[in-house]
């Protein structure tokens, strides 16, 4: 294999010796923030012609909430096979292997005979955990093999050389074994780059030239410190680090992939970085759901999934369904503004958003997302809101369309807005909800509730 260098930086095909951990105290004080330091070096952007998503649902996920249960276990993998299409745009899931329960999950999993997404394991850098995957005949699992010195050196308690040895001794006995090794580098944004994971990528690779099976390798953005920034230094900068894994360790895009954490609300934006620099996988959670601030949420990587190679077969109304089924039958909590799937989002209570939502449905919403997500916008009706917001809730509310449709200037909703502005000025804080609006147009609108409200009488409370 020969040597790249980069300008300026030295490495070897060993891990640089240390006794001490190097910490990087000059990016990581911990005393307060992180520092952010650039170097101004860009590497160019390079989209892979495949770029897919894989899913941790089940193993990192599954970390940061109650278990769930088998039933939902099989309906969530459901979702992602429907999710996934033809082409396998989720590709892999993961699970953990440890308890007989665990196993016995994985085996209802594989009994379903989806090709899509495939099944993973997740195991320690252990002879033993490996033989789990051998037991289940499974094609590929990932390995943890913590890579930072604050990992190596505090959590392990064991030098640089004596960790690499480790990971690569069970990296060679699932190659042996014909099982596909992903190696993932846990910590790596605040790892030693060319001292200590340029050298055992290198060496994965050439157990990977060895066996005449590839490698893939994890960059973990274990505490969300990536940025997708390329002029920003190592170990921070996500397109850098994605740049050395292809251009100074030989890995093919279709071997790395990215998997991010939210603690700085960047993990959307690093795992799409990681692709515009070269990963074809990005790794990623239903809802987001994961430890700490989570981690990459598959609906909305979905959805720029689609935005950058716009691929029709990907149905992205699922994503609404899937988190009508954490709300109704999980029972987890979806935050109101959560980012496609929260109950307050594409709905407005502005009046002057209202105004041009009257005029024109594209003036304050992306895209059609009735047809693209399966949802309605909706309208909140609170002391904000104004006519305008009023007559878009009863629009929307009734499916008026055309000339059925009644604008901000209609008696009727003059009246409505007087009623809900005398609220708030008696001392109401909160906001309407549909049932006190349905009977207020009863009240106010008796020709809209004559055609249309009468099927809603049930829910009507007027006063």
């Amino acid at each position: 294999m020969s040597r790249l260098k980069p300008l300026g930086v030295e490495f070897s095909e060993s891990p640089k010796k240390t006794s001490q951990p190097e910490l990087l105290k000059d990016i990581f004080p911990f005393v307060k923030p992180p520092r952010l330091p650039l170097d101004f070096l860009s590497p160019l952007p390079l989209i892979p012609k495949d770029i897919f998503l894989t899913d941790t649902t089940f193993r990192d996920g599954a970390q940061a909430r109650e278990p769930y249960t088998l039933e939902q276990i099989l309906k969530l993998f459901e979702y992602l096979h429907r999710l996934s299409g033809p082409k396998g745009v989720v590709r892999w899931t993961e699970f953990f292997l440890y308890t007989k329960r665990d196993r016995a999950i994985v085996r209802e999993i594989l009994d379903l005979g989806y090709e899509y997404p495939k099944v993973t394991g997740w195991i320690r850098a252990s002879l033993n955990d490996l033989r789990l995957v051998k037991e289940l005949k499974l094609p590929e699992t990932g390995i943890l093999t913590s890579i930072s010195d604050y990992h190596i050196f505090f959590k392990l308690g064991m030098s640089r050389e004596a960790a690499i040895r480790k990971y690569l001794k069970v990296a060679e006995e699932a190659l042996r074994n014909n099982i596909l090794p992903r190696c993932h580098l846990e910590d790596v944004t605040r790892a030693d780059i060319w001292g200590c994971v340029v050298p055992f990528v290198r060496e994965l690779v050439r157990l990977s030239e060895k066996y005449g099976m590839p490698v893939k390798v994890r960059l973990a953005d274990t505490l969300g410190m990536g940025v997708p920034f390329p002029h920003a230094a190592l170990p921070r900068s996500v397109p850098k680090l994605v740049h050395v894994l292809r251009n100074y360790c030989f890995l093919p895009s279709d071997s790395i992939e990215f998997h991010g954490h939210n603690d700085f609300s960047l993990a959307v934006a690093n795992s799409l970085a990681a692709w515009f620099y070269g990963a074809s996988a990005v790794n990623c959670t239903l809802l987001g759901i994961g430890e700490r601030a989570g981690n990459t949420p598959l609906e909305v990587m979905l959805l720029h999934y689609v935005s950058i190679t716009d691929d029709t077969s990907v149905d992205l109304r699922l994503v609404t369904e899937v988190a009508d089924y954490y709300r109704r039958i999980i029972g987890h909590t979806v935050p109101p503004s959560q980012p496609l799937i929260g109950d307050k989002v594409f709905s407005t209570a502005a009046g002057i958003h209202a105004d041009g939502l009257l005029k024109n449905i594209e003036v304050y919403l992306p895209f059609d997302v009735k047809n693209v997500l399966g949802r309605e916008p909706r309208v909140f009706i609170n002391d904000r809101s104004g006519k305008a917001g009023i007559a878009l809730w009863v629009n929307h509310f009734f499916g008026l369309k055309g000339d059925e449709r009644i604008n901000k200037d209609h008696p009727g909703v003059a009246k409505i807005y007087e009623e809900v502005m005398h609220q708030y000025e008696e001392g109401r804080v909160t906001a309407f909800s549909d049932e006190e609006l349905l009977g207020l147009v009863k009240r106010f609108l008796p020709e809209i509730w004559q055609r249309y409200g009468r099927r809603y009488t049930s829910l009507c409370t007027a006063r």
